[in-house]
């Protein structure tokens, strides 16, 4: 999270207790840890700007998570028109919130399949599920009645189960030649430590975010970034997908699993990389990707 002024007294110790909840709330809801990191962003600065001086907030998770449950929200308005789902009232067939089975089923799987549900049974079953609120806990978040979280909650199971026994399955990633061409140099003069063809890789108005930690602009300020990684020798890049998007990948060289430990995402035009994202700071997104060698 970036922002200037000063945080309130507490913020920031609310706000860092909560945020690997919240992302694991947000990515579900954007079908994206990267996308999820995102929303916790803006949510956090929108509570900042929001929490009183004296801290006055009779509970501070549920107000916060409302604030992040909105942000969802907004961003899936941006990206498609979201329709109005009016839940109906609870009938014979409705959810047993203390249904352990769907409980396990619906935490352990992938980002993706919550896409396929609405707004309204999405936040429900995450909540639920995944989060472990309670049903007011749920209704207050969202603002609707128990009755109307029971029966979204019902329906997104529902559809999670089908998903599931379906036999759907992603696209093969492929990278264009010039995508490969522009990491695979990227990634070949970091491993040999020749950081100054790294720098010239990069434009003059470049912006780095370490995501969660700090953001620098411009290429003088950016290029002390690559000190670090000069500085140890215990990891090794590679090129790959995050989430389908074409990425790099961080390995420890001491892990023999193979799995990458983190990624950077870089962002080009005309030839130089204008954003990098490195997400060394941010256990909690990477612990949530799905990720690919290409």
């Amino acid at each position: 999270m970036q922002a200037t002024g000063q945080k309130p007294p507490g913020f920031e110790e609310i706000a860092q207790a909560l945020r690997p909840k919240l992302h694991r709330y947000c990515a579900r809801m954007a079908g994206s840890a990267i996308d999820g990191e995102d929303i916790v962003q803006d949510a956090l600065l929108k509570a900042m700007q929001a929490f009183p001086g004296d801290g006055s907030i009779a509970n501070p998770e549920a107000w916060l998570f409302r604030i992040a449950h909105n942000a969802a929200l907004d961003f899936l308005r941006s990206r498609v028109r979201l329709e109005a789902v009016v839940a109906s009232q609870p009938g014979e067939d409705i959810a047993d919130p203390g249904d352990e089975v769907a409980r396990r089923q619906v935490a352990a799987m992938g980002l993706r399949p919550f896409m396929k549900l609405s707004p309204a049974e999405r936040s429900s079953v995450i909540l639920m599920d995944v989060i472990g609120y309670s049903l007011s806990e749920i209704g207050e978040i969202i603002e609707v009645t128990v009755p109307a979280v029971k029966a979204a909650l019902h329906r997104g199971r529902t559809r999670l189960k089908a998903l599931s026994d379906s036999a759907d399955t992603d696209a093969a990633l492929i990278l264009t030649d010039r995508e490969h061409e522009r990491l695979a140099r990227y990634v070949d003069r970091f491993n040999a430590g020749d950081f100054d063809a790294v720098r010239d890789m990069l434009a003059e108005d470049v912006r780095l975010e370490l995501v969660g930690r700090l953001v620098r602009r411009g290429k003088s300020s950016v290029s002390h970034y690559f000190t670090n990684y000069g500085a140890r020798s215990d990891w090794l890049l590679s090129v790959g997908f995050v989430e389908g998007r074409p990425a790099v990948l961080l390995h420890r060289t001491h892990d023999t699993s193979g799995a990458p430990a983190n990624f950077i995402l870089l962002e080009w035009k005309d030839g130089s990389i204008i954003q990098i994202r490195d997400f060394h700071y941010a256990a909690h997104v990477a612990q949530g990707i799905t990720t690919s060698a290409a």
